[in-house]
C-alpha cells in the first residue's frame, strides 16, 4: 500500500496543479515495483480503450479521458510517447503514472521511444523537468521509471500492440519476452526496433528506415507475424495521421494518434480506440481541447513556443548529422521545408513542416 494518498494527487493533477519533487519520486519508485512484475507482453481482455501518441498535451489528454471516461470504469492502454513536444509532459506523465499505480490492472502503458533518456534530452522533458522544479531530478525519477514499461500488449489474444512496430529479429511473441528490457533503449536491436519500427505500404518486407533507428516494414512481414502468432491484428502508434488513424494491409495493421493540433501547430485530428468483444473496433475521433478549457498558453504563445523547439530540434539535429558517422547516435531525422519570416525575431514559418514517418 502506497504511504500516500493517490487519489488526492490525481485530484491535484486535475487541477492543473504540479506534485511536489520528494512525492513524485516515491510515486516514481512504487510504480517501479508494480511494472517490474509485468511481462514484455502484458496480456489483457476487451473491452479497453487505446491511446496513440499524447506527447505532453496535458489538456488534451484530459479530452480523452472527458470522451472516453476516467479509470477505472474505462480499461485504458497507452502506447506510449506521453512526454516531449508538448508544454505539459511533466503533468502529462504524472497523472498516467498515478492512474497506473493507483489502478494497475486498469492502466496499462507501453514504452515508447520517446521514453528514453537520450530523446527527451533533446525534445523538451528535460528542460521542463528544470524549468518547473528546478533541477533535473524530476526528469531523473521519470527516465529511471521508464526503463521499467512493457514492450507489448496483447488484447484478446488476437491484437497485437506496440510503439512502433515488428523487428526482423522477432518472429514469435516468445522472443519478445526474453528481451531484456530492463534498461535504457539500445541504438539498435529488437528492444529498439519495436519503439521505432514503421510500416510501409510500397514495402513486403524489411528496410532501412529513413528515421535512423528501427526498419520500415511492409505487407508480407505483417502477415507473416500474424499468421505465425494465430492474431489477426497489429496495432500501434508512432506517426501522425492527419485524420486521427489509419489503416494499411487490408486493415490487418492500424495506427492510433491522439495528439490533436500536434505541436499546437498541426491542425490534425486525433483519436482513440475502443476494443469491444469479438471483432469490435471502433476510432473515436477528437479535435485539440477547447481554449477555454486550458490554463496554459494561448494559442498565438503556444504557436511561438513550437516555433522555438523546432528550430532548436533542428540545429541539434544537423548538429548530429555532421559526425555521426562517427558517434554511436540515434536520432529523428526531419524532412522540413521552411520559409524565414518575421526579422525582428527570426521566426521560422512552416509551410509544409509534416512528413508522417518523420516527426513522432
Amino acid at each position: 500500500m502506497a504511504p500516500f494518498d493517490l487519489d488526492a494527487c490525481i485530484e491535484q493533477l486535475l487541477k492543473k496543479q504540479l506534485l511536489h519533487e520528494t512525492l513524485l519520486r516515491e510515486i516514481c519508485e512504487k510504480t517501479k515495483e508494480v511494472l517490474m512484475r509485468e511481462s514484455n507482453v502484458v496480456h489483457v481482455s476487451a473491452p479497453v480503450t487505446v491511446v496513440g501518441d499524447i506527447h505532453g498535451q496535458f489538456y488534451d489528454l484530459i479530452e480523452i479521458f472527458r470522451i472516453g471516461g476516467y479509470a477505472p470504469n474505462t480499461n485504458y492502454l497507452f502506447l506510449g510517447d506521453y512526454v516531449d513536444r508538448g508544454l505539459f509532459s511533466v503533468e502529462t506523465i504524472s497523472l498516467l503514472t498515478c492512474l497506473k499505480l493507483r489502478y494497475p490492472s486498469r492502466v496499462q502503458l507501453i514504452r515508447g521511444n520517446h521514453e528514453s533518456r537520450a530523446v527527451t534530452q533533446t525534445y523538451g522533458f528535460y528542460t521542463e523537468c528544470v524549468r518547473k522544479y528546478g533541477s533535473p531530478h524530476v526528469w531523473t525519477y521519470f527516465t529511471d521509471m521508464f526503463d521499467f514499461l512493457t514492450l507489448s500488449v496483447v488484447i484478446d489474444n488476437r491484437i497485437f500492440c506496440v510503439h512502433g512496430g515488428l523487428s526482423p529479429s522477432i518472429h514469435s511473441i516468445d522472443q519478445i519476452k526474453v528481451v531484456d528490457r530492463f534498461r535504457e533503449i539500445p541504438h539498435e536491436g529488437p528492444m529498439a526496433d519495436l519503439v521505432w519500427s514503421d510500416p510501409d505500404p510500397e514495402k513486403e518486407d524489411f528496410a532501412i528506415s529513413p528515421r535512423g533507428a528501427g526498419y520500415t516494414f511492409g505487407s508480407g512481414v505483417v502477415h507473416k507475424f500474424l499468421d505465425q502468432n494465430g492474431m489477426s491484428h497489429i496495432l500501434r502508434a508512432h506517426q501522425l495521421c492527419m485524420e486521427g488513424y489509419s489503416s494499411l494491409f487490408d486493415k490487418h495493421l492500424s495506427t492510433v494518434w491522439s495528439a490533436p493540433n500536434y505541436c499546437y501547430r498541426c491542425g490534425n485530428s486525433a483519436s482513440i480506440l475502443e476494443v469491444g468483444p469479438g471483432e469490435s473496433m471502433f476510432f473515436n475521433v477528437f479535435e485539440a481541447a477547447p481554449e477555454n478549457d486550458r490554463d496554459g498558453p494561448n494559442q498565438q504563445s503556444a504557436q511561438n513556443a513550437s516555433g522555438k523547439v523546432i528550430f532548436i530540434v533542428l540545429s541539434i539535429a544537423l548538429t548530429h548529422i555532421s559526425y555521426l558517422s562517427f558517434q554511436n547516435i540515434s536520432f529523428e531525422p526531419r524532412l522540413v521545408h521552411l520559409q524565414m519570416i518575421n526579422s525582428r525575431y527570426q521566426q521560422l514559418r512552416y509551410d509544409t513542416w509534416i512528413i508522417y514517418a518523420n516527426l513522432c
